[in-house]
């Protein structure tokens, strides 16, 4: 299933504990079963960063939120693509007869 999952910085964080956030990413790699399909750091704190995913389990969610938790809120969201969201929506619509 596709997700989205964005961070937003903790609160109160230093200097040195955003500097070794980014050095810690360097090193880090996403666990079996995320697939991530695009890794966005944008220009603002609130998200500051946006990950685009599969997964088939909720595990390598947990354990995303758990690596991360420390330094960013984190809030995943299941998704779906445009074209299957106006599908999903047409249907949705038929069903209500309009």
């Amino acid at each position: 299933m596709l997700y989205v999952m964005t961070f937003e910085w903790q609160p109160g964080l230093t200097r040195e504990q955003r500097d070794g956030a980014l050095a810690r990413r360097a090193e880090w790699q996403y666990p079996a079963g995320f697939s991530a399909e695009g890794e966005y750091w944008l220009g603002g704190e609130s998200p500051a960063v946006v990950v685009v995913f599969q997964a088939e389990s909720f595990a390598p969610i947990m354990e995303v939120a758990l690596a991360w938790g420390d330094v960013f809120r984190i809030n995943t969201l299941p998704a779906v693509t445009a074209a299957e969201g106006l599908a999903m929506g047409a249907a949705a619509l038929a069903q209500r007869g309009v």
